[in-house]
């Protein structure tokens, strides 16, 4: 288990707002967390609920306009991430923190071999040859898995299958050793057996390795498996964070409750009916000022229509924004 005590990544406060035709869309809402040297953090919700959105604005990837990040600090090295020149970002991005994206024939160049959409961060960020830069990128790909690595460094990436072009994505993402690797649902253009063939591949880097990992999902079954703490997100914030046993065996906030209960099991010769958690998620047309599950929840009270609860703790290393898991820690303690 990664040191509590440290941290390679810091966010406070992130808030980011969308300009639309329809007024401003608040996707991420006082957003706060770190990361552990060694991590794999598990970042969880609903679509929509803000995960990618909050992650892409940490190397603000977002288009501006029409995304603005409207304050927040993203500490990394010594330095605020959102407060640096366009320079020192770039040298950020792609260097010392890979982002493995979740369609990877759109996120590689079509017109480029592989080798030279691998080698271009090996030149740029750490200025080797052209004759470096190919050894360091056959090895590379012999390291995410991809047989005949030299032949493949030539190929195009519609020569290469869904699987593998995610793998190629990883290693160009790990190209120059970063601290920090985050995957944004990176096997969910995937089929079954593939997408266990990638989660099995990026747990055995991130130990030989060493980085820490932020692991986007809204598969709760894969997160179990692989992640030592989870970030539970709904309506642009994070409202219950754990470690993956704790929260699979006491989740505290209604919304993570109702979330694991949709997780299909088999018990014996029959399947349990899949469990759906009724009505929408909230329309994030201003920053939350109550509960945004209140209309949702089957334990909700009064204050929750008033008032946005901050996040507490309910047990060790554990927290939730709920008044109700609030209120009984608390009458558990008098």
């Amino acid at each position: 288990m990664p040191d509590p005590g440290q941290t390679v990544l810091e966010v406070r406060n992130l808030k980011t707002v969308f300009q639309t035709r329809g007024g401003e869309v608040h996707a991420v809402n006082d957003v706060s967390f770190e990361l552990r040297p060694g991590e794999l953090l598990g970042v969880v919700g609903e679509s929509g609920s803000g995960k990618s959105v909050t992650m892409m604005s940490l190397l603000k990837l977002l288009p501006i306009p029409p995304a603005e990040i409207r304050s927040g600090t993203v500490k990394f090295d010594g330095k605020d991430l959102l407060r640096v020149d366009a320079d020192t970002l770039r040298a950020v991005r792609g260097g010392k923190i890979g982002f493995v994206f979740q369609d990877p024939m759109t996120s590689l160049n079509p017109v480029f071999t592989v080798g030279m959409q691998l080698m271009e961060p090996l030149r740029k960020h750490m200025g080797l040859s052209k004759s470096a830069a190919r050894t360091r990128a056959r090895e590379l790909l012999e390291l995410v898995g991809i047989p005949d690595a030299a032949r493949r460094l030539k190929d195009y990436p519609h020569q290469f299958s869904g699987g593998m072009r995610q793998r190629v994505m990883i290693a160009i993402a790990l190209a120059c050793d970063p601290k920090v690797l985050i995957a944004d649902e990176p096997t969910t253009a995937l089929d079954v057996t593939i997408q266990a063939q990638i989660i099995e591949l990026m747990k055995e880097l991130q130990e030989r390795l060493g980085m820490a990992v932020i692991w986007i999902t809204h598969d709760l079954g894969v997160i179990a498996g692989i992640a030592d703490r989870v970030l539970v997100m709904y309506g642009g914030q994070i409202v219950e964070q754990a470690p993956v046993r704790e929260l699979f065996a006491n989740p505290r906030h209604p919304y993570t409750a109702a979330l694991l209960k949709t997780v299909p099991s088999v018990r014996g010769a029959r399947a349990d009916r899949l469990t759906i958690i009724e009505g929408q998620p909230p329309i994030l047309n201003a920053a939350p000022a109550a509960c945004p599950f209140r209309d949702r929840c089957e334990r909700r009270i009064e204050r929750c229509a008033r008032e946005n609860p901050a996040r507490e703790p309910v047990g060790p290393g554990h927290d939730a924004a709920c008044f109700v898991a609030a209120a009984e820690v608390e009458s558990a303690h008098v």
